[in-house]
């Protein structure tokens, strides 16, 4: 933890200004360190204090966008029922019943079933070839996990079961992620889960914060000419404005805001 950017901090002082505020954020890697088993999770004290101290604030919502399906999303999060969700890279939603929007879960036709029932047979297979690999699965989609595979082999795991998953047809998306390979036989991106929840929520200000590649769908539908911050969480190439170290600098921005937002 370094602390946040000057410019950072002026914006997150900006948020002052905004009529609706909407705080989105990735789950794994942003309010939660990563650990080798995905149900350990947990997002840091600090962070989830300063989002229960965000969900008191007048005109403040709070989001959670996450790769994960939303029973894995509840499990790890325990999110308070005012928090909307975006689980399965938006394939499923939630929202309160005070936003009268719909929920959505991941209703697959029996042409997507059987394509996700192919990639598993395909995946688990492959995971079974490499000591440490493993297939979570969801519901519209599967994640094989690498973290705790042998470092020199992740490389050739990774172009295998890309090539397999590409095999299936155009039916299966693919998406490469920290030490996981990631698809889906929804046509669903963190990108349209934000718009969703700008739409649902009428923020004019959104500041969404993310670690993983599956979190540049979202960044680049920030506006920054009206408000919008977009922060990325440790290194790569990102589109968002600011980037912070880790999870602890999340927490710090977290407080922030709720500072500003009361």
């Amino acid at each position: 933890m370094t602390g946040l950017p000057p410019e950072l901090r002026d914006g997150a002082m900006a948020t002052k200004r905004a009529r609706r505020l909407l705080v989105a954020l990735d789950f794994d890697g942003t309010l939660a360190p990563f650990v080798d088993d995905p149900a350990d999770a947990r997002a840091l004290p600090a962070s989830a204090r300063a989002i229960e101290e965000l969900i008191l604030a007048p005109d403040t919502v709070v989001a959670m966008v996450s790769g994960r399906s939303l029973a894995s999303l509840r499990q790890v999060a325990s999110p308070d029922p005012r928090v909307l969700l975006v689980g399965s890279h938006g394939a499923e939603r939630y929202a309160p019943a005070e936003y009268g929007a719909a929920d959505l879960a991941a209703d697959l036709s029996l042409e997507a079933a059987e394509t996700l029932g192919a990639a598993h047979l395909e995946l688990v297979d492959l995971a079974q070839t490499h000591s440490g690999a493993w297939v979570e699965e969801k519901p519209a989609g599967l994640v094989l996990h690498t973290r705790m595979v042998e470092p020199a082999a992740i490389p050739g795991l990774i172009h295998e079961a890309t090539t397999r998953m590409q095999a299936l047809g155009d039916g299966v998306h693919i998406t490469l992620g920290k030490n996981v390979v990631e698809i889906s036989v929804l046509p669903a991106d963190k990108g349209q889960g934000l718009d969703w929840l700008r739409a649902t929520t009428q923020a004019d200000v959104v500041v969404f914060a993310g670690d993983d590649r599956t979190d540049e769908n979202a960044f680049v539908r920030l506006d920054p000419a009206s408000g919008d911050l977009g922060v990325k969480v440790g290194g790569g190439d990102t589109s968002a404005q600011y980037r912070v170290d880790g999870p602890g600098d999340v927490a710090v921005l977290l407080g922030t805001l709720a500072d500003v937002r009361h």
